[in-house]
Protein backbone atom coordinates (compact mmCIF):
# COMPACT_ATOMS: atom_id res chain seq x y z
CA UNK A 1 0.00 0.00 0.00
CA UNK A 2 3.20 2.19 0.83
CA UNK A 3 4.33 1.93 -2.71
CA UNK A 4 0.41 2.66 -4.33
CA UNK A 5 0.51 5.70 -1.63
CA UNK A 6 4.24 7.08 -2.89
CA UNK A 7 3.16 6.36 -6.90
CA UNK A 8 -0.19 8.66 -6.00
CA UNK A 9 1.31 11.74 -4.48
CA UNK A 10 4.40 12.10 -6.89
CA UNK A 11 1.59 11.79 -10.00
CA UNK A 12 -0.26 14.00 -7.89
CA UNK A 13 2.21 16.44 -7.23
CA UNK A 14 3.25 16.98 -10.87
CA UNK A 15 0.09 17.10 -11.41
CA UNK A 16 -0.65 19.84 -9.29
CA UNK A 17 2.61 21.77 -10.31
CA UNK A 18 0.66 22.23 -13.69
CA UNK A 19 -1.14 25.67 -14.43
CA UNK A 20 -4.29 25.85 -16.01
CA UNK A 21 -2.66 27.82 -19.40
CA UNK A 22 -0.38 24.55 -19.27
CA UNK A 23 -3.20 21.69 -18.57
CA UNK A 24 -3.09 21.11 -22.34
CA UNK A 25 0.21 19.67 -22.29
CA UNK A 26 -0.92 16.55 -20.29
CA UNK A 27 -2.16 14.12 -22.95
CA UNK A 28 -5.82 12.92 -21.95
CA UNK A 29 -4.05 9.30 -23.06
CA UNK A 30 -1.28 10.03 -20.76
CA UNK A 31 -3.73 10.81 -17.86
CA UNK A 32 -5.81 7.62 -18.25
CA UNK A 33 -2.76 5.59 -18.36
CA UNK A 34 -1.96 7.18 -14.28
CA UNK A 35 -5.39 6.78 -13.29
CA UNK A 36 -5.93 2.89 -14.97
CA UNK A 37 -2.17 2.26 -13.27
CA UNK A 38 -3.40 3.58 -9.88
CA UNK A 39 -6.87 1.65 -9.93
CA UNK A 40 -4.89 -1.42 -11.31
CA UNK A 41 -2.52 -1.49 -8.21
CA UNK A 42 -4.97 -0.08 -5.68
CA UNK A 43 -7.48 -2.86 -6.99
CA UNK A 44 -5.14 -5.57 -6.68
CA UNK A 45 -4.21 -4.39 -2.70
CA UNK A 46 -7.80 -4.44 -2.11
CA UNK A 47 -8.93 -7.85 -3.50
CA UNK A 48 -7.92 -9.66 0.06
CA UNK A 49 -9.56 -6.66 2.41
CA UNK A 50 -13.26 -8.07 2.80
CA UNK A 51 -14.24 -4.67 3.55
CA UNK A 52 -13.73 -3.35 0.14
CA UNK A 53 -15.97 -3.96 -2.61
CA UNK A 54 -14.44 -4.31 -6.55
CA UNK A 55 -17.72 -2.95 -8.14
CA UNK A 56 -17.47 0.23 -5.96
CA UNK A 57 -14.43 0.77 -6.14
CA UNK A 58 -14.03 0.22 -9.77
CA UNK A 59 -16.93 2.70 -10.07
CA UNK A 60 -15.49 5.40 -7.48
CA UNK A 61 -12.64 4.76 -10.21
CA UNK A 62 -14.49 5.71 -13.03
CA UNK A 63 -15.99 8.44 -11.89
CA UNK A 64 -13.01 10.49 -11.07
CA UNK A 65 -11.50 8.98 -14.41
CA UNK A 66 -14.37 11.14 -16.30
CA UNK A 67 -13.89 13.94 -14.45
CA UNK A 68 -10.26 14.64 -14.34
CA UNK A 69 -10.48 13.52 -18.12
CA UNK A 70 -12.47 16.29 -19.21
CA UNK A 71 -10.41 19.01 -17.91
CA UNK A 72 -7.90 18.25 -20.53
CA UNK A 73 -10.56 16.59 -23.38
CA UNK A 74 -9.42 19.65 -25.61
CA UNK A 75 -6.11 17.56 -25.90
CA UNK A 76 -7.60 14.64 -27.32
CA UNK A 77 -6.59 15.04 -30.96
CA UNK A 78 -3.16 13.51 -31.53
CA UNK A 79 -0.92 15.64 -33.94
CA UNK A 80 -0.16 14.13 -37.49
CA UNK A 81 4.01 14.54 -37.42
CA UNK A 82 5.58 13.83 -40.86
CA UNK A 83 8.68 16.71 -41.61
CA UNK A 84 11.04 18.19 -39.89
CA UNK A 85 9.07 21.44 -40.56
CA UNK A 86 5.71 19.47 -38.94
CA UNK A 87 8.08 18.75 -35.85
CA UNK A 88 9.26 22.61 -35.87
CA UNK A 89 5.71 23.48 -35.33
CA UNK A 90 4.46 21.46 -33.18
CA UNK A 91 7.61 22.18 -30.31
CA UNK A 92 6.98 26.15 -31.07
CA UNK A 93 2.88 26.03 -30.46
CA UNK A 94 2.14 22.95 -28.55
CA UNK A 95 5.21 21.29 -26.49
CA UNK A 96 6.17 21.90 -22.67
CA UNK A 97 7.48 19.11 -21.94
CA UNK A 98 9.62 17.48 -24.44
CA UNK A 99 11.87 14.88 -23.15
CA UNK A 100 15.03 14.09 -24.17
CA UNK A 101 17.06 10.81 -25.25
CA UNK A 102 20.36 11.44 -26.12
CA UNK A 103 23.36 8.51 -26.60
CA UNK A 104 27.30 8.41 -27.53
CA UNK A 105 26.16 9.87 -31.48
CA UNK A 106 25.46 13.29 -30.32
CA UNK A 107 29.23 13.55 -28.77
CA UNK A 108 31.15 11.82 -32.11
CA UNK A 109 30.92 15.29 -33.76
CA UNK A 110 32.80 16.40 -30.76
CA UNK A 111 35.71 13.86 -31.80
CA UNK A 112 34.16 11.39 -29.25
CA UNK A 113 34.12 7.57 -30.64
CA UNK A 114 31.06 5.68 -29.91
CA UNK A 115 31.69 2.51 -28.47
CA UNK A 116 29.86 0.13 -31.52
CA UNK A 117 30.71 1.76 -35.04
CA UNK A 118 33.38 -1.47 -36.18
CA UNK A 119 36.70 -0.02 -36.72
CA UNK A 120 35.66 3.46 -35.07
CA UNK A 121 34.14 2.83 -32.05
CA UNK A 122 35.52 2.37 -29.07
CA UNK A 123 35.42 -1.10 -28.02
CA UNK A 124 37.26 -1.52 -31.14
CA UNK A 125 40.23 0.70 -30.64
CA UNK A 126 41.14 -0.56 -27.12
CA UNK A 127 43.93 -3.03 -28.07
CA UNK A 128 46.39 -0.74 -26.38
CA UNK A 129 44.77 -1.21 -22.85
CA UNK A 130 45.71 -5.19 -23.21
CA UNK A 131 42.27 -6.21 -22.19
CA UNK A 132 40.93 -10.05 -21.75
CA UNK A 133 37.79 -8.32 -23.46
CA UNK A 134 36.68 -4.61 -24.73
CA UNK A 135 33.70 -4.36 -22.01
CA UNK A 136 36.50 -5.34 -19.19
CA UNK A 137 37.38 -1.35 -19.11
CA UNK A 138 33.37 -0.49 -17.76
CA UNK A 139 33.62 -3.45 -14.96
CA UNK A 140 33.74 -2.95 -11.42
CA UNK A 141 35.49 -6.41 -11.16
CA UNK A 142 38.15 -6.04 -13.29
CA UNK A 143 38.55 -2.14 -12.07
CA UNK A 144 39.27 -4.09 -8.80
CA UNK A 145 41.92 -5.55 -10.39
CA UNK A 146 43.60 -3.43 -12.40
CA UNK A 147 42.37 0.40 -12.82
CA UNK A 148 44.91 1.39 -14.99
CA UNK A 149 43.04 0.67 -18.07
CA UNK A 150 39.95 2.62 -17.00
CA UNK A 151 41.77 5.98 -15.61
CA UNK A 152 44.30 5.80 -18.42
CA UNK A 153 40.72 6.18 -20.83
CA UNK A 154 39.57 8.56 -18.03
CA UNK A 155 42.29 10.41 -18.80
CA UNK A 156 41.51 11.38 -21.95
CA UNK A 157 37.74 11.49 -21.67
CA UNK A 158 37.78 14.01 -18.87
CA UNK A 159 35.21 16.67 -19.64
CA UNK A 160 36.43 19.88 -20.35
CA UNK A 161 39.64 19.03 -21.08
CA UNK A 162 39.93 17.92 -25.25
CA UNK A 163 36.25 17.76 -25.60
CA UNK A 164 33.60 20.26 -26.01
CA UNK A 165 30.32 20.56 -26.44
CA UNK A 166 28.76 20.81 -29.84
CA UNK A 167 25.79 22.19 -31.90
CA UNK A 168 23.38 19.28 -30.75
CA UNK A 169 24.75 20.03 -26.72
CA UNK A 170 23.90 23.48 -27.36
CA UNK A 171 20.66 22.79 -29.12
CA UNK A 172 19.10 21.04 -25.84
CA UNK A 173 20.57 24.05 -23.84
CA UNK A 174 18.22 26.29 -25.97
CA UNK A 175 15.49 24.11 -25.49
CA UNK A 176 15.81 24.65 -21.45
CA UNK A 177 16.19 28.42 -22.64
CA UNK A 178 12.83 28.49 -23.92
CA UNK A 179 11.41 26.34 -21.58
CA UNK A 180 10.37 24.34 -23.77
CA UNK A 181 12.68 20.79 -21.91
CA UNK A 182 11.06 18.38 -19.10
CA UNK A 183 14.39 16.52 -18.96
CA UNK A 184 17.23 15.09 -21.07
CA UNK A 185 18.08 11.57 -20.40
CA UNK A 186 21.67 10.94 -21.96
CA UNK A 187 23.68 7.49 -21.77
CA UNK A 188 27.37 9.20 -22.21
CA UNK A 189 29.71 9.55 -19.56
CA UNK A 190 31.85 12.32 -21.36
CA UNK A 191 29.59 15.16 -19.54
CA UNK A 192 29.15 17.35 -22.37
CA UNK A 193 25.68 18.15 -21.72
CA UNK A 194 26.72 19.28 -18.45
CA UNK A 195 29.36 21.79 -19.91
CA UNK A 196 27.04 22.99 -22.16
CA UNK A 197 24.93 24.36 -19.38
CA UNK A 198 21.98 21.79 -18.83
CA UNK A 199 21.30 22.05 -14.85
CA UNK A 200 21.03 19.28 -12.61
CA UNK A 201 17.44 19.34 -12.32
CA UNK A 202 16.91 18.88 -15.59
CA UNK A 203 20.02 16.47 -16.72
CA UNK A 204 20.19 12.38 -15.78
CA UNK A 205 22.66 10.71 -16.31
CA UNK A 206 21.72 6.97 -16.52
CA UNK A 207 25.76 6.02 -16.72
CA UNK A 208 27.22 7.87 -14.43
CA UNK A 209 29.26 10.95 -14.02
CA UNK A 210 32.90 12.63 -13.68
CA UNK A 211 31.06 15.17 -11.71
CA UNK A 212 31.12 13.22 -8.31
CA UNK A 213 33.70 10.55 -7.33
CA UNK A 214 33.69 8.24 -4.69
CA UNK A 215 35.91 5.12 -2.89
CA UNK A 216 35.21 2.01 -4.14
CA UNK A 217 35.08 -0.36 -0.77
CA UNK A 218 33.94 2.44 1.86
CA UNK A 219 31.97 4.63 -0.59
CA UNK A 220 33.59 7.74 0.73
CA UNK A 221 32.95 10.84 -1.50
CA UNK A 222 35.94 12.81 -2.65
CA UNK A 223 36.81 16.31 -4.12
CA UNK A 224 35.73 15.73 -7.53
CA UNK A 225 38.65 18.52 -8.22
CA UNK A 226 41.06 16.74 -6.36
CA UNK A 227 40.24 13.24 -8.34
CA UNK A 228 40.35 15.08 -11.55
CA UNK A 229 43.48 16.41 -11.31
CA UNK A 230 45.12 12.90 -9.96
CA UNK A 231 43.59 11.26 -13.10
CA UNK A 232 44.63 13.94 -15.72
CA UNK A 233 47.91 13.54 -13.98
CA UNK A 234 48.43 9.91 -14.45
CA UNK A 235 47.86 8.99 -11.18
CA UNK A 236 45.12 6.94 -9.30
CA UNK A 237 42.84 8.27 -6.46
CA UNK A 238 43.23 6.75 -3.32
CA UNK A 239 40.45 7.22 -0.95
CA UNK A 240 41.41 9.49 2.08
CA UNK A 241 39.28 7.75 4.27
CA UNK A 242 41.48 6.19 7.82
CA UNK A 243 42.75 2.79 7.35
CA UNK A 244 40.92 2.49 4.11
CA UNK A 245 42.97 1.43 1.13
CA UNK A 246 40.22 1.78 -1.51
CA UNK A 247 40.43 3.18 -5.14
CA UNK A 248 38.49 6.51 -5.52
CA UNK A 249 36.80 6.70 -8.58
CA UNK A 250 34.14 8.99 -10.50
CA UNK A 251 30.82 8.05 -10.38
CA UNK A 252 30.32 6.36 -13.76
CA UNK A 253 28.17 3.70 -13.60
CA UNK A 254 30.36 0.01 -14.36
CA UNK A 255 29.02 -3.04 -15.18
CA UNK A 256 27.94 -4.85 -12.08
CA UNK A 257 26.86 -1.69 -10.61
CA UNK A 258 23.38 -0.14 -10.39
CA UNK A 259 21.87 2.51 -12.27
CA UNK A 260 21.23 5.74 -9.88
CA UNK A 261 17.70 5.46 -8.08
CA UNK A 262 16.46 8.36 -10.06
CA UNK A 263 16.90 7.23 -13.00
CA UNK A 264 13.32 5.68 -12.17
CA UNK A 265 11.65 8.58 -12.15
CA UNK A 266 11.09 8.34 -15.96
CA UNK A 267 7.93 6.33 -14.61
CA UNK A 268 6.84 9.64 -13.45
CA UNK A 269 7.89 12.28 -16.14
CA UNK A 270 6.60 9.95 -19.34
CA UNK A 271 3.33 11.09 -18.27
CA UNK A 272 3.42 14.29 -18.76
CA UNK A 273 5.45 14.20 -22.08
CA UNK A 274 4.42 15.50 -24.80
CA UNK A 275 7.25 14.70 -27.49
CA UNK A 276 9.94 12.77 -27.42
CA UNK A 277 13.43 13.08 -28.93
CA UNK A 278 15.46 10.53 -29.42
CA UNK A 279 19.46 11.75 -30.45
CA UNK A 280 22.22 9.64 -30.88
CA UNK A 281 22.02 6.49 -29.99
CA UNK A 282 21.16 2.74 -30.78
CA UNK A 283 18.67 1.96 -28.32
CA UNK A 284 20.43 -1.20 -27.31
CA UNK A 285 21.04 -0.93 -24.18
CA UNK A 286 18.53 -1.57 -21.60
CA UNK A 287 16.94 -0.46 -19.46
CA UNK A 288 17.93 3.10 -21.00
CA UNK A 289 15.89 1.94 -23.94
CA UNK A 290 12.79 0.98 -22.29
CA UNK A 291 12.26 4.70 -21.75
CA UNK A 292 11.26 5.19 -25.91
CA UNK A 293 8.62 2.31 -25.51
CA UNK A 294 7.43 3.79 -22.17
CA UNK A 295 5.65 6.90 -23.42
CA UNK A 296 2.25 7.25 -24.29
CA UNK A 297 1.06 5.94 -27.54
CA UNK A 298 -0.31 9.24 -28.17
CA UNK A 299 2.77 10.94 -27.41
CA UNK A 300 4.69 11.62 -30.74
CA UNK A 301 8.51 10.26 -30.46
CA UNK A 302 10.92 12.06 -33.12
CA UNK A 303 14.16 10.16 -34.07
CA UNK A 304 17.10 12.36 -35.07
CA UNK A 305 19.78 9.67 -35.94
CA UNK A 306 21.59 7.97 -38.56
CA UNK A 307 19.64 5.20 -39.24
CA UNK A 308 16.36 4.10 -37.78
CA UNK A 309 16.43 1.91 -34.66
CA UNK A 310 14.74 0.59 -31.96
CA UNK A 311 11.07 0.54 -32.48
CA UNK A 312 10.95 3.86 -33.85
CA UNK A 313 8.61 3.75 -37.36
CA UNK A 314 6.06 1.00 -35.41
CA UNK A 315 3.76 3.91 -34.12
CA UNK A 316 1.41 6.38 -36.57
CA UNK A 317 2.88 9.35 -34.06
CA UNK A 318 7.08 8.82 -34.57
CA UNK A 319 8.70 10.81 -37.15
CA UNK A 320 12.29 9.74 -38.23
CA UNK A 321 15.02 11.89 -39.46
CA UNK A 322 17.84 10.31 -40.72
CA UNK A 323 21.13 11.22 -41.84
CA UNK A 324 23.94 13.43 -40.36
CA UNK A 325 23.36 14.82 -36.46
CA UNK A 326 24.53 18.30 -36.96
CA UNK A 327 23.01 18.68 -39.63
CA UNK A 328 19.46 17.31 -39.38
CA UNK A 329 19.70 18.96 -36.02
CA UNK A 330 21.05 22.64 -37.71
CA UNK A 331 17.67 21.91 -39.88
CA UNK A 332 15.39 21.71 -37.04
CA UNK A 333 16.76 24.90 -35.38
CA UNK A 334 16.33 26.87 -39.03
CA UNK A 335 12.59 25.76 -38.69
CA UNK A 336 12.40 26.61 -35.23
CA UNK A 337 13.49 30.23 -35.82
CA UNK A 338 16.31 29.69 -33.39
CA UNK A 339 19.51 30.52 -35.05
CA UNK A 340 20.23 33.58 -34.05
CA UNK A 341 19.76 32.02 -30.22
CA UNK A 342 21.59 29.13 -30.80
CA UNK A 343 24.66 30.85 -32.06
CA UNK A 344 24.39 33.34 -29.27
CA UNK A 345 24.31 30.43 -26.76
CA UNK A 346 27.76 29.09 -28.68
CA UNK A 347 29.39 32.38 -27.99
CA UNK A 348 28.83 32.31 -24.72
CA UNK A 349 30.22 29.13 -24.70
CA UNK A 350 33.33 29.99 -26.14
CA UNK A 351 33.97 33.20 -24.27
CA UNK A 352 33.33 31.35 -20.83
CA UNK A 353 36.02 29.27 -22.16
CA UNK A 354 38.25 31.69 -22.62
CA UNK A 355 38.01 33.20 -19.30
CA UNK A 356 38.49 30.56 -17.31
CA UNK A 357 41.73 29.36 -19.44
Amino acid sequence: MSLLITSSRSVLRQVKSYSVFQCPAIHEGNLSSVLRTLYRQSSTFCVGLPCCRSSCWSWQCDLQSSRHIGLWSSHQNTPTLKTVTDVAKFIKERATNVLVMVGAGISTPSGIPDFRTPGTGLYDNLQKYNLPYPEAIFDIHFFMMDPRPFFALAQDLYPGVNYKPNVVHHFLRLLYEEEKLQMVYTQNIDGLERLAGIPDTKLMEAHGTFATASCTLCGKMHNSNKVKQAIIEGDIPMCEATNCKGKVKPDIVFFGENLPPSFWDYHQHIHFTDLLLIIGTSLEVYPFAGIADAVGTQTPRVLINLNAVGSLGRRTTDVILTGDLEESVHSLVRELGWEEKLKALEKVYESKQINEE
